[in-house]
């Protein structure tokens, strides 16, 4: 008999949806709940929707997903994560979270804290943990490829996203170190280990039409080892690119998003989509892989009652067609590589960056934990 196709609850409709809607409708039914856009994105999505053997939902109320659904994917602006996740965790859901997790520490760390006292699962979307240039890296470090690391270096920029003005209000967003930099300073912990102290200087400047933000942080190791991570929302003609340097003892690696670009450049990218995420090939799609690995965990820790994380035909490993789908190129894993932990730890760097930006003073990340 073939496994009921699991439900899935979308919250939010904006950029980032239109990156995890491919995802989710390879591995069950949609139902979506925004306050806007929830009509256009079911509607850009139809004929995939179609071809996946899935379906594509729309409700009017938070209370009406909870209701259908058996697991929630939250990609609201930032300053609503909290809410909806608190609410889908006392509904008895799993949670996939956008990052940031929160926007405050004692956010961050009370929804950790609710999901544990529910038995409930809850992932933060770090996507870039998903990426092979990052994957590659973390498994040049764990095998100690590169010995004791030293210095790493970490680079990403993109256009400035006026388009949705609630990035532009850090009250909101954190700006560009807790929505754009969040990810780098979370790979820095993921391959460097804990955080003692964090630095940082940024700037705003540039036209309310033509906003520019940049940043840098730096990052000392509990190891001894020092990341520096920048960041800039530029001018609209900026392309999204990243890249990273990380030497240790042994031996040095190194990436450049801009030396595949080329590969990417003519994929269709749904118009939805801003300037500063990512092209990424649908064959190899991180944002898939990830729900796929989260999803597949949820299912391995309730015991499979019934919902299937793979859609109709599919054999419940990830994405239909890779049988490798719990890893960026691997199977489904007992852990994720991702946790509710490391996501509030995201967030408690991002913040203490923010503060050391307010105040011109190196933070310690003691008594932060």
């Amino acid at each position: 008999m073939s496994p009921t196709p699991l439900r899935i609850g979308l919250v939010g409709a904006g950029g980032i949806a239109h990156a995890h809607m491919p995802g989710l409708l390879r591995l069950g039914h949609v139902t979506v709940y925004a306050t806007d856009g929830a009509a256009e994105l079911a509607a850009a999505f139809a004929s995939a929707a179609a071809g996946a053997g899935s379906s594509i939902t729309v409700v009017s109320s938070l209370e009406a997903l909870l209701d259908a659904v058996d697991v929630v994917d939250v990609v609201t602006p930032t300053s609503a994560h909290a809410e909806v996740v608190r609410a889908a965790l006392a509904a008895g859901k799993d949670v996939v979270s956008e990052k940031p997790l929160a926007r405050t520490d004692a956010d961050a760390a009370d929804l950790v804290q609710r999901a544990r006292d529910a038995g409930r699962k809850l992932f933060p979307a770090h996507v870039v943990r998903f990426f092979p240039a990052y994957v590659r890296l973390h498994e040049a470090v764990t095998t100690g490829l590169l010995g004791e690391l030293a210095v790493l270096r970490f680079v990403r920029s993109g256009a400035f996203p006026i388009r949705t003005p609630w990035f532009a209000d850090r009250a909101l967003s954190g700006g560009i170190v807790m929505d754009q930099m969040i990810h780098d300073l979370d790979i820095a912990r993921w391959v460097a280990g804990p955080v003692t102290t964090v630095s940082a200087v940024g700037v705003r400047s540039g036209t309310e039409a033509e906003p520019v933000e940049a940043a840098h942080v730096l990052l000392t190791h509990a190891s001894g080892a020092i990341s520096h991570v920048a960041g800039i929302w530029g001018p609209q003609h900026l392309p999204f690119s990243t890249e990273y340097s990380v030497t240790g003892t042994l031996g040095s690696l190194a990436h450049r998003s801009r030396d595949e670009l080329d590969h990417v450049a003519d994929l269709a990218t749904p118009a939805a989509v801003d300037g500063f995420l990512p092209a990424v090939d649908p064959a190899d799609d991180p944002y898939g892989l990830e729900l796929a690995e989260f999803l597949a965990v949820m299912r391995d820790d309730h015991g499979d009652d019934g919902a299937a994380v793979g859609a109709p035909g599919d054999d419940g490993a990830g994405a239909p067609g890779n049988a490798d789908a719990g890893d960026a190129r691997s199977g489904p894993r007992a852990e994720p590589r991702v946790t509710a932990e490391d996501g509030a730890a995201a967030v408690r760097l991002a913040n203490a960056a923010l503060e050391s930006m307010d105040t011109g003073q190196p933070v310690s990340m003691e008594g932060r934990a």
